[in-house]
């Protein structure tokens, strides 16, 4: 099958610090190479992949110093995208919805993984007017607030198998990964860590959005000697972090559309503290892989109680349920199904043709 990967170009693929979107963009598109697809990825030229890559921006727009304008060189990439259309199959795209009005007066085969929060309220008039577009959750949860549009299917989100190190013990401290802005719970995190008498350790992105919030609210709960502020890191460092976390805090004050990191940590054998909002109770089996709370004093009576999940259990339940190889088998047959509704042979890897 002849596949387009468009990815945002923010980060690259993959990328190097920070990055959600395009990380899953990166192992689903080196997945489906190695099924023997023929893949094209349109994303930042200092992207990594096996994939035939099509540069937009010299490096990752949120690297460039020298980039005030994000939006153009993604008006620039549909036009590379439109310049390439005759060479694919199919057009999976991963930049929300600026590619909609294009795509209904082209007339291509179309899947759009909604990777962001939904509940929004500027986004109804917009979906309605697009709402024959086909679309994916990466949660059940993540389409509640627009439950009438084209869903195809929800794919919970992988990670190729071996990216992570199990770690059948912890360090002896707890962690937090993520950014620094309010709906992530970052100070709820600290206390309940203070509160549990266990140091933290916190890998944390600062925006330039969350900056005030952080220097503010954050950084004085972090001058203190039980806590370790890491910044901003990539991996393997996060491996590192995760895999000697006692448990991963993810205390969320927001409908969190998935959530990579509850997978990479429980990928370490690491169990997963969180508030139940959004997706979280479809990624975190209470009492399995973690426990669902919330508030600052359930999360503490669990982090008492996190001896009792069974690492071995967290690693088990990760190669069972958000695995690389299993995210790209559900893609593959949304995308047949999709070649299907529009009439058409579903070319495969071995170039014979599925009618």
């Amino acid at each position: 099958m002849r596949i387009a990967q468009v990815a945002p170009l923010y980060e690259c693929v993959p990328p190097k610090l920070y990055g959600g979107t395009e990380r899953i963009v990166s192992y689903l598109t080196e997945e489906l190479v190695q099924q023997g697809h023929d893949v094209t990825l349109f994303a930042s030229g200092d992207s990594l992949t096996k994939a035939k890559l099509i540069p937009i921006c010299p490096k990752a727009l949120r690297l460039d110093s020298h980039c005030v304008d994000q939006l153009v060189h993604h008006v620039r990439m549909l036009e590379a995208v439109v310049a390439h259309q005759n060479e694919f199959d199919l057009f999976h795209f991963h930049i929300d919805y600026l590619h909609f009005p294009l795509s209904r007066m082209m007339g291509w085969t179309t899947l759009t993984t909604l990777h962001g929060r939904l509940d929004i309220a500027d986004l109804v008039p917009l979906y309605r007017e697009f709402k024959e577009m086909p679309v994916s959750s990466i949660s059940n949860a993540q389409r509640d607030p627009l439950p009438w549009l084209n869903w195809q299917g929800t794919v919970y989100h992988g990670l190729p198998k071996n990216q992570y190190e199990f770690s059948v013990k912890s360090g002896g401290y707890l962690a937090f990964l993520g950014r620094t802005s309010p709906e992530k719970g970052l100070d709820d995190a600290i206390a309940i860590a203070q509160r549990s008498g266990m140091p933290l350790k916190i890998g944390a992105k600062v925006d330039n959005a969350d900056m005030e919030y952080f220097e503010r609210h954050i950084k004085p709960l972090t001058e203190q000697s039980d806590i370790e502020f890491l910044g901003e890191i990539g991996f393997p460092e996060k491996n590192e972090l995760l895999g000697g976390a006692a448990a991963l805090l993810f205390p969320i004050r927001w409908p969190e559309p998935f959530g990579i990191v509850m997978i990479e940590a429980i990928a370490c054998g690491t169990p997963v503290i969180a508030y139940s909002q959004g997706s979280v109770s479809e990624v975190i089996e209470d009492g399995i892989t973690g426990f669902l709370c919330a508030d600052v004093d359930s999360a503490v009576t669990s982090v008492g109680e996190v001896g009792r999940i069974d690492r071995n259990g967290c690693r088990q339940r990760f190669e069972e349920r958000f695995t690389a190889d299993l995210m790209s088998a559900q893609y593959l047959r949304m995308y047949q199904g999709l070649l299907r509704q529009e009439g058409e042979a579903i070319p495969t890897s071995s170039g014979v043709p599925i009618v």
